[in-house]
């Protein structure tokens, strides 16, 4: 990904761009002359011609120098003589440039959802260099959520989280509601990076610091507890987990945003699988299906077939399982979703160990950790070192299993993820246990135990604060 860029124009006749960049403010007086002098070339006229019959030709002049600032009606009358409007003249900025920046926004999200990262983001770009040329914070904060987006879709987690943080600055004096978005994804990057506590951490900031200001809006409050789902399931905070979504099914009925509702819908599966509600997870997930089929937002998609091959692994149809997990592979390597790839990889790799086909749930696993290194998605390749490990120990290669599980436990030490270390903890116990190694084995067990006996909550202790309203009693 490339970085920031920024549109600018340089000589005093630059064509075609008001908002040239010298420098100073858009609107100072230097800023006006510069442009009212350009425009009056291009037209071809004198500045007697401009003045007449209000102001005089040196009155003109002294504008095009930029010595005074002139007043509303005098910009407004030159306005008229150049056949612009008075918008563009006083500030640089054409006439509906923010609205036409926000239809590009809307289409650039609509490429992302349904066509390739790559298109999205330069669509993107393009938005952001003028929404920075043209002195539109919101605009351009948006252009920067997007291009986050676009990262975290590609795997880029360090652009991803350059980009939110740059849109959080750029929204710093804007309401919290305003920059929730950047919020949320500023936390999925950091969860997707391996940075559990982090990512609850910058949530339920952001959730107690709405419902304990009087900021009330069910739109924020619903990304932010829908993304705080996964992070707490995977430390093991199922608890909190449950909390937040029986939080997000009652905001449902005062969001409009179907894509918002349909990932909620997918993301609530999750702990409905925990619970054991399988019929109630497979009602969620066909809702978010049907959502996301109607906004054709692709990726989206992909999850839910992800989701719906997990529930088919935890319940032993393992045919049913590879079936949907190798539909969702192939739709996000369609959408060169790299990230999202190795997760479903992970996935599909331990139904093909558990089908019969070691062989190649090795091949595959090896493959995905060479595209992980460079510390990108530590959750993933410990999975994938897990599954190395399982897959070596049945074949008889205890050395192999071994350094797989004490790579996986290093990787997974680093997450907080309280579930998974158990297991392999309990894994690397039984491997030295069947190896006579008593001690070892006790203290991986214990090791484990105390992942396990852990609260399982994040930095903040508490947990957020529930919002003051109905329908909460």
């Amino acid at each position: 990904m490339t970085g920031t860029s920024r549109v600018t124009i340089t000589g005093e006749d630059a064509p075609g761009r008001p908002g040239v960049d010298h420098g100073d403010a858009p609107d100072s007086p230097a800023a006006i002359g510069r442009r009212l002098k350009r425009l009056r070339r291009d037209r071809a006229l004198t500045q007697r011609q401009l003045a007449e019959p209000v102001y005089t030709s040196a009155y003109v002049s002294t504008l095009e120098a930029g010595k005074v600032r002139p007043s509303e009606a005098a910009l407004r009358h030159i306005a008229e003589r150049l056949g612009v409007d008075y918008e563009e003249l006083a500030t640089g900025r054409p006439t509906h440039i923010a609205a036409a920046l926000r239809l590009r926004l809307a289409e650039a999200q609509r490429v992302l959802a349904m066509e390739d990262a790559a298109d999205a983001h330069a669509a993107y770009e393009q938005i952001l260099g003028q929404a920075e040329e043209y002195g539109l914070p919101q605009e351009r904060a948006a252009a920067l959520v997007g291009l986050g987006e676009c990262a975290l879709e590609t795997g880029e987690l360090a652009d991803a989280l350059a980009r939110f943080e740059a849109a959080e600055h750029a929204l710093a004096g804007e309401p919290l509601p305003a920059r929730a978005r950047a919020v949320r994804g500023r936390s999925v990057a950091h969860y997707l990076a391996g940075e559990l506590r982090y990512a609850c951490y910058l949530l339920e900031s952001a959730i107690d610091a709405l419902n304990t200001s009087g900021l009330h809006d069910p739109v924020a409050l619903l990304q932010l507890y829908t993304a705080s789902i996964a992070p707490y399931m995977d430390m093991g905070a199922h608890a909190r987990a449950a909390q937040a979504a029986e939080l997000a099914l009652a905001l449902v009925p005062q969001v409009t945003d179907p894509a918002l509702v349909a990932t909620m819908h997918r993301t609530v599966a999750r702990t409905l699988i925990a619970e054991g509600r399988v019929d109630a997870a497979q009602m969620s997930l066909a809702r978010a299906t049907e959502l996301y089929q109607q906004l054709q937002i692709r990726t989206e998609l992909a999850h839910c077939h992800w989701m719906r091959g997990y529930v088919c692994a935890q319940h032993g149809d393992l045919a049913q399982a590879e079936k949907e997990l190798r539909t969702a592979h192939s739709m996000l390597v369609s959408k060169r979703a790299a990230l999202y790839v190795s997760q479903v990889e992970v996935e599909l790799a331990d139904v093909l160990r558990r089908r019969g086909k070691p062989a190649e749930a090795a091949e595959l696993l090896e493959s995905l950790l060479v595209g992980l290194q460079h510390g990108r998605g530590a959750l993933h390749a410990g999975g994938a070192h897990r599954l190395l490990g399982m897959i070596a120990e049945e074949a008889g290669d205890v050395e192999a299993a071994e350094q797989h599980y004490a790579t996986a436990l290093s990787l997974l030490e680093q997450t907080g993820a309280a579930g998974d270390i158990a297991d392999i903890c309990r894994l690397f116990g039984d491997l030295m246990r069947s190896e006579g190694r008593t001690e070892e084995a006790l203290n991986a067990y214990r090791t484990g135990l105390g992942h396990r006996a852990g609260p399982g909550t994040t930095t903040l202790g508490p947990a957020p604060a529930r919002p003051p309203f109905a329908p909460w009693t």
